[in-house]
């Protein structure tokens, strides 16, 4: 894993640069608007939260990540959203919320049965009546996960101007529906290189379904892609909008 005393804030100041803006996230924003009160889990750097707010959106912005390093930026970039530090485990909010919204393929750390029943209650307490939940998760139909090797390396700049190299692995064959990987970041100008570990969960439109119907969140709508097009068996992602049931 990488080393928490410098790795931290060094690569979550690496974060936008790696996943620059793109139209997930003008998907996002999009709904972000169109919101009174807002709750975005897993916000990492804050730039949803922190562009809503730019634009002078008069309502509750809430950011919440597990990650004190990426509200770190978060919190430079946007002072005045409420940036919060842990997961939906450790929060409690009744109806607060007219959207929460879950970016960046977060939704696929939810790794066991128990860890996502209990975070889709949270979001299901979370909602007020008419409220919408928004995620994607990749579609495990497209097997994204082939295409993650050492030999498709990113390179991006840091703060100081040193270029970083970055990669993944896939580290074992797929088990079930999950997917381990390695992710590595390199650069001259660091004493050594960084690699972390991660496990992701693909889950079918199937299940998803049958997991927010346990919630008591009901699918209102998929798409395949962030042009809204119609969800196929091998569309890149499963992005779908969920609202309360009962």
């Amino acid at each position: 894993m990488v080393d928490h005393s410098f790795a931290d804030l060094t690569l979550a100041a690496l974060y936008d640069s790696i996943n620059p803006w793109g139209p997930d996230d003008d998907f996002y924003l999009n709904l972000v608007r169109s919101a009174d009160s807002v709750l975005d889990v897993g916000c990492g750097t804050g730039r949803l939260l922190a562009r809503a707010a730019s634009d002078g959106h008069p309502g509750r912005l809430t950011g919440l990540d597990p990650a004190a390093a990426m509200l770190v930026q978060a919190r430079r970039r946007a002072p005045g959203v409420e940036w919060l530090l842990g997961d939906l485990t450790t929060r409690l909010w009744q109806g607060d919320f007219d959207l929460v919204v879950m970016t960046g393929h977060a939704f696929q750390v939810l790794l066991g049965d128990e860890e996502l029943r209990g975070a889709l209650r949270a979001v299901r307490s979370a909602l007020g009546d008419g409220g919408r939940f928004v995620f994607e998760t990749r579609n495990p139909g497209a097997r994204a996960w082939e295409t993650w090797t050492p030999d498709r390396v990113r390179e991006v700049t840091d703060a100081d101007g040193r270029v970083v190299r970055v990669w993944h692995e896939v580290a074992d064959e797929p088990s079930g529906d999950r997917v381990t990987f390695t992710e590595t970041f390199d650069s001259p100008g660091w004493p050594r290189r960084h690699t972390g570990r991660a496990t992701l969960r693909f889950l079918t439109p199937g299940s998803l379904t049958g997991f927010l119907a346990e919630a008591g969140l009901r699918v209102e709508e998929q798409y395949g892609n962030w042009d809204r097009r119609p969800l196929t068996r091998t569309s890149p992602e499963i992005i779908t909008v969920a609202t309360p049931s009962e």
